[in-house]
């Protein structure tokens, strides 16, 4: 058993457009887990950063429960640990968050234990957590991940990120519950627009996979979400039908919203036009943004056994990653 361990753990984006609870994509945003065995016997958890109020700090903490299943899972108990947690990844933006939190308490829980939990039985775990595996994926796996889920068991394949993609987001200044994004979705679809989603998605991860970039402006078109979304985000509409004119290969809702995200050729010259027109459109509508260029990434969860005593403190840790 170790004493102390750190997890880092990317970011994700959901759907992509059309494949909604299907794909997936780890970006370079990332939160930082330590996880450690105290030495008094007492639960601690310590949040470090901006933006993280109203985050538990008792035995109600997600990171906490999600530890809690792999101690029970393993077949030992570990009732008492401290938690410290960094996170970079805007909270309820559509960029993953709780997945993110989820992988880092599953990883770093299974690696104080001796890493009894196989990355598939983690995988399962998390999937059932989350209720679905595009963000738990991508943040596990890293890259693209295709995968599903029929209610008992998960399934998935990744996909190297094309090395010519990068990535914009816009993100509102304002929170949008996973909860509520759902709520605006219709119970029924007509069979020609599920039959749109399917062909679309199916395109999307094979232009993906073969490095075809030229397809996704066409494949990453959807009606199975984000025409009922758009109300939920002023602004999304006209950004979903103009994005491709001013420099971005394809643009979706990041996840369940407020973040919008446009996939961009690395070798594009547009790419101050498309900053601007994400900026301007928001707030032609009233809506406050800010901008974020991310690389795709393609590893998953970066795991350090810290030894003690390190001399170090868990912000100098983390900032000693982000100088790395």
């Amino acid at each position: 058993m170790n004493r102390r361990v750190m997890v880092k753990v990317p970011a994700s984006t959901a759907n992509l457009g059309p494949g909604f609870d299907a794909l997936g994509m780890a970006l370079s945003l990332y939160a930082w887990i330590e996880m450690a065995i105290p030495e008094d016997g007492r639960t601690v958890i310590n949040l470090h950063g901006d933006g993280l109020g109203g985050i538990p700090v008792d035995k109600s903490n997600l990171i906490y429960k999600v530890a809690q299943l792999v101690f029970e899972k393993a077949g030992v108990s570990v009732p008492e640990i401290t938690i410290d947690m960094y996170i970079e990844i805007p909270l309820t933006r559509g960029l993953g968050s709780s997945a993110s939190a989820i992988i880092g308490g599953l990883v770093a829980a299974n690696a104080l234990i001796g890493s009894p939990l196989s990355e598939d039985e983690l995988f399962q775990l998390s999937t059932e957590l989350e209720g679905h595996p595009d963000n738990v994926g991508a943040s596990l796996f890293g890259g693209i991940v295709v995968a599903s889920w029929d209610g008992t068991r998960a399934a998935k394949v990744t996909i190297a990120p094309p090395a010519d993609l990068e990535v914009l987001v816009a993100i509102p200044q304002f929170e949008l519950a996973t909860e509520k994004a759902r709520h605006a979705l219709p119970t029924q679809l007509s069979m020609k627009d599920a039959v749109f989603n399917v062909a679309n998605s199916s395109l999307l991860v094979a232009a993906l996979a073969s490095g075809q970039l030229e397809l996704i402006p066409h494949a990453m078109r959807d009606r199975l979400h984000q025409p009922y979304r758009a109300p939920l985000v002023p602004g999304m509409a006209e950004i979903l039908e103009h994005a491709t004119e001013h420099g971005a290969l394809g643009v979706a809702l990041s996840g369940a919203g407020p973040t919008l995200l446009t996939l961009v050729h690395r070798g594009s010259t547009q790419k101050a036009e498309l900053e601007a027109f994400l900026i301007d459109t928001l707030k032609l509508h009233g809506i406050e943004a800010e901008t974020m260029w991310l690389e795709p990434c393609t590893g998953g969860p970066e795991l350090t056994v810290v030894r003690e005593p390190s001399g170090q403190s868990f912000m100098e840790r983390v900032k000693g990653e982000v100088r790395a």
